[in-house]
């Protein structure tokens, strides 16, 4: 970004937000209360749905390409839209963006728990990711606008807390609401949940919320937005359904011309670039030899999540025939390993050892991923929950090495000017990794598998492919350390311009999209 955009046709007035509110106004913490909690619905969302896919696939006949969909679409709609959402909310007004977005993502719900069959309940995931994608971006650029800087750590520290709090509680509740099997409507609550949510914030929002503008709003990329979501549907659409199909000539024609939409996106961009100053991807930044590699490190490891979170939940639900109460509550230490590593990870050891933390976590991940292998290989079908424990444990902690300083290691190079862009492109391509890695599962699981498993050989096929699978992640790790080689040895406190004592760019909080890794 730079300091001479100018607003989306038509131009927006750029002294139109209102100053924070002061201290002593009451409003602040009722719309803090709003967003976060909007912010928890989606994350909850994401990771609630998870844990009832088996449940959805045999209540619905889901094929194995929707199951992926249902997660994947999501996915990709988010990632298409974040960058939008955040310039339509710079554009247009913070709060009256988030309210679109929610309300979006309210109804979008609704059609998720009504959905008549699986194609009607993928077309709802994807419309609810990209309502999410409106909604989710609003959220620090509100708090930014809302509190003043001397609470704004106060305010950062309350949101880390609820993130951790919904990667805990989003799968056992998910179990719960799946195993419950309230007025027999199986799955559909975990969609439903929402609504009643959903519409508080909606009502709430619309009260206390104080609206917002960037002074000097980037203009859309619309074009940039188009050409992104094809590359990634010619890619992940032939792998969804490649398996199933036989691998035809027209999914390698595919996946090949994706390359080609990618080159024609970035001439595009470097035009607009120098046109308007407002492409959807700062093409400038990836001369950032940190910031380089650290795009590739976040979207290779969406590959690695994407894969693992899936192939685990049929694995266990279906090849091993748990309960989805039984695997939500197996997953209990992975997730409060990752919380307890994240915050050591921030606090203690990355401002002593800097890069090798990073680095150490990805080989922990891996060990843990190794040991995970080792024990399905070794226990068979007859292996239990706590012995699940301790390569789950030793997974989380290796993955909370990562996940919570990896951001300020890619940005720390990155000049303050450009911090925003970044932010918003840090996320979206984890996105975008995380749906290509959904459909990988196709080649990495469902391909390890014959076809017309017989019921007895079902047990044995999916451990088979679970193992398989978590091969590739073992891999995937692997190249993730290897990445990491090229970020900054310690990551710096500040991005480049910075003064000493100077509030952190405006831009960054406002861009920077609040979904965690674990998502």
């Amino acid at each position: 970004m730079t300091s001479t955009q100018t607003p989306d046709t038509p131009p927006v007035p750029p002294a139109s937000p209102a100053p924070p509110p002061g201290a002593g106004d009451r409003r602040r913490w009722f719309a803090l209360a709003i967003v976060m909690t909007a912010a928890f619905m989606d994350l909850v969302d994401v990771t609630i749905v998870n844990i009832a896919i088996p449940s959805i696939q045999a209540d619905e006949g889901a094929s194995v390409s929707q199951i992926q969909w249902i997660t994947a679409g999501y996915a990709l709609a988010f990632a298409a839209g974040l960058i939008t959402g955040g310039r339509l909310g710079d554009i247009h007004g913070r709060k009256r963006v988030f309210l679109v977005g929610i309300g979006g993502f309210t109804l979008a719900s609704a059609l998720c728990g009504l959905a008549a069959g699986p194609e009607m309940l993928v077309a709802a995931r994807i419309l609810q990711g990209a309502m999410a994608a409106l909604m989710v971006p609003q959220v620090l650029s509100i708090v930014h606008a809302t509190f003043p800087a001397h609470e704004r750590g106060k305010v950062f520290g309350l949101f880390g807390a609820i993130v951790g709090l919904g990667a805990v509680s989003g799968p056992l509740l998910g179990a719960l609401l799946t195993e419950w099997n309230l007025f027999g409507l199986e799955w559909r609550p975990i969609f439903l949940i929402n609504l009643p949510v959903g519409i508080a914030g909606l009502v709430l929002g619309s009260r206390f919320i104080t609206e917002s503008r960037a002074p000097r709003a980037l203009r859309l990329d619309l074009v940039g937005v188009a050409l992104v979501t094809l590359g990634m549907l010619m890619l992940v659409y032939p792998l969804t359904r490649g398996e199933e199909l036989g691998w035809p000539l027209w999914g390698y024609a595919s996946m090949a011309g994706s390359l080609v939409v990618l080159a024609v996106l970035v001439a595009y961009e470097r035009r607009k670039s120098a046109r308007d100053g407002s492409p959807l991807v700062e093409l400038s930044l990836f001369r950032v030899k940190s910031f380089a590699a650290g795009i590739a490190v976040q979207t290779v490891f969406g590959v690695a999540l994407g894969i693992f979170f899936l192939v685990w939940t049929l694995y266990m639900q279906v090849g091993l025939g748990w309960t989805p109460l039984r695997a939500g509550l197996t997953g209990v230490p992975f997730s409060i390993a990752v919380s307890v590593a994240a915050g050591v990870s921030v606090q203690v050891l990355v401002p002593r050892f800097g890069r090798k933390v990073l680095q150490a976590g990805a080989l922990v991940m891996a060990a843990g991923v190794l040991l995970y292998i080792w024990e399905s290989a070794h226990y068979g079908l007859g292996i239990a929950s706590w012995q699940m424990a301790l390569p789950l444990a030793v997974m989380g902690v290796g993955m909370g090495l990562i996940v919570a300083p990896l951001t300020d290691a890619v940005l720390s190079q990155v000049p303050r000017e450009h911090a925003g862009a970044a932010s918003g492109l840090i996320n979206t391509v984890q996105q975008m990794g995380n749906a290509l890695g959904l459909g990988l599962v196709s080649v990495v699981f469902f391909g390890a598998m014959g076809d017309h498993l017989d019921p007895a050989r079902l047990g044995p096929a999916y451990a088979d492919a679970f193992r398989n699978a978590l091969g590739w992640v073992a891999a995937v790790l692997a190249v993730i350390f290897l990445l990491m080689f090229a970020l900054p040895r310690r990551p710096a406190q500040h991005v480049e311009g910075a003064a000493a004592g100077e509030e952190p760019a405006a831009e960054a909080a406002e861009a920077a999209d609040t979904e965690p890794a674990l998502a």
